[in-house]
């Protein structure tokens, strides 16, 4: 197993480049993806957030409603310390396991997840930040996320800057541009990401907790 890294600020475009690793052949496991899953009805997970945030965080059909639960989050850093300490530890537990489970392949695993700056994994080969300037993730949140440019700011200060995430990378995806300009650089990415060596068979580099 080749065991990379993939982060970006919100409105950077990760999921356009994870997808693009996808259709080279990585295994993908989405720190999003698996955060949705353990959240879906009937999961503890789900209850252990409506026990301290309030049924109003849930629809009536008994769905997460996210934007109800990010308006609680992210107006008080209380809250958002709280929700990251209950969801965390859940979502790097099955994390882990998705990992355990691809270490005797010879697959490139691809840990995509958001908060990686600020919450460093140890064992990774790789890390590769989608870099785009703080201007372009706005104006992207507000045209196809439909955020009102003061929310955009503040999701984004709410993350590490662009120069902390930068800091970190082992390869830089500039995403500033159109596809046209991105498929040379996932091209060369990819080259670079399959000739690292080989993680022994079974070796994760994870701790017990899946981080």
């Amino acid at each position: 197993m080749i065991l990379v890294g993939l982060t970006g600020g919100i409105g950077s475009g990760k999921s356009t480049v994870s997808a693009a690793l996808a259709t080279k052949g990585a295994v993908i496991i989405d720190a999003d993806a698996v955060t949705r899953e353990l959240q879906q009805p009937g999961q503890p997970l789900l209850q252990t957030l409506s026990e301290r945030f309030g049924a109003g965080i849930l629809t009536a059909d008994g769905v997460l409603d996210r934007p109800a639960m990010a308006a609680i989050a992210f107006a008080d850093p209380v809250a958002l310390q709280d929700l990251n300490t209950i969801v965390h530890p859940v979502v790097g537990a099955e994390i882990g396991r998705r990992i355990v489970e691809a270490s005797h392949t010879q697959q490139v695993v691809v840990m995509d997840i958001p908060l990686l700056t600020e919450n460093p994994r140890e064992g990774l080969q790789a890390i590769v930040v989608v870099d785009v300037p703080q201007e372009t993730q706005v104006a992207r949140l507000v045209q196809f996320r439909h955020f009102a440019e003061a929310d955009a700011r503040a999701r984004i200060a709410q993350q590490a800057t662009r120069e902390q995430r930068l800091a970190t990378a082992t390869f830089v995806i500039d995403n500033s541009g159109d596809l046209a300009s991105l498929t040379p650089q996932i091209d060369a990415l990819w080259q670079a990401v399959t000739s690292l060596p080989q993680l022994p068979p079974g070796a994760t580099g994870l701790r017990a907790d899946g981080a």
